[in-house]
C-alpha cells in the first residue's frame, strides 16, 4: 500500500501559509536535500488548487529556462499530478488530471493502487488537514523554522481531540531549522500527577 507522505514548511509558531519574507533566508542546501528526498518518494503528487496554480505558473518555465533548478522542474513536470477542486480545470502542465469523486474515497483507492510507489502532498494545507482527520496521512514532514510567524494559516485546525504523533527522524541544519518527521500513533496511557511526581526535580 502506497503511503500518504505530507511535506511542509512551518514556522515554530505551527504556521504552515508561508511567506518569502521567513522562509527563503533559511533555504540552504541541506533543506534543497530534503525536499529531494521528499519528492523522491512519491510517483503522484496530490495537491490543492492553489498549490497547483502556484506550481504550474512557475515550474513549466523554469523547466524551459534551463537553469540550475531545471532537473527539478523537470521531475516535478514528469511526475503524476493529481489536483482537488471543486471546480473543473483546464490544465496546461503535462501529467496533470482532476481528482475524481469525493477526497477520501479517491485518496483511499490511490493508497491500495499496487502500481504506485508514494504520494506525496507538497503544501495543499486544507487537503492535509481533510486526510488527517480522516486518518489518510501516513507522515508528515515538516521543515521546521526558527521563526514565529505570528500570522498565516496553520496546520493544526481546532477539533476535539489531538492527533498524537510519534517522531521517526530528525536532523538539525546550521540555520537553526529542524527536520522532523512524524507518524500518526495510538494515544499514550492516560497518566496524572500522581503517577509522574517522583519525576519532579528534588530541588537544592
Amino acid at each position: 500500500m502506497a503511503k500518504v507522505i505530507s511535506t511542509l514548511f512551518i514556522s515554530a509558531d505551527g504556521v504552515v501559509e508561508i511567506d518569502p519574507d521567513w522562509h527563503f533566508p533559511y533555504f540552504d542546501d541541506n533543506m534543497g536535500r530534503a525536499v529531494g528526498e521528499d519528492y523522491d518518494t512519491a510517483d503522484v503528487l496530490l495537491i490543492g488548487r492553489e498549490t497547483y496554480d502556484s506550481f504550474a505558473g512557475a515550474w513549466p518555465e523554469r523547466e524551459a529556462a534551463g537553469g540550475e533548478d531545471a532537473p527539478f522542474a523537470k521531475q516535478l513536470g514528469d511526475v503524476r499530478k493529481v489536483v482537488v477542486s471543486r471546480q473543473p480545470l483546464e490544465f496546461s502542465w503535462r501529467n496533470s488530471e482532476l481528482m475524481q469523486g469525493d477526497l477520501l474515497d479517491a485518496v483511499t483507492s490511490l493508497k491500495a493502487d499496487a502500481g504506485s510507489r508514494g504520494i506525496l502532498i507538497p503544501g495543499s494545507i486544507s487537503v492535509v488537514q481533510q486526510l488527517l482527520a480522516a486518518g489518510l496521512v501516513d507522515e508528515l514532514r515538516l521543515l521546521v523554522h526558527p521563526v514565529a510567524a505570528r500570522k498565516g494559516r496553520k496546520l493544526f485546525d481546532e477539533g476535539d481531540a489531538p492527533y498524537h504523533l510519534k517522531m521517526t527522524a530528525t536532523e538539525a541544519f546550521p540555520t537553526g531549522v529542524i527536520r522532523v518527521i512524524y507518524s500518526p500513533t495510538s494515544p499514550p496511557a492516560k497518566v496524572g500527577y500522581d503517577e509522574v511526581k517522583d519525576q519532579v526535580p528534588a530541588g537544592n
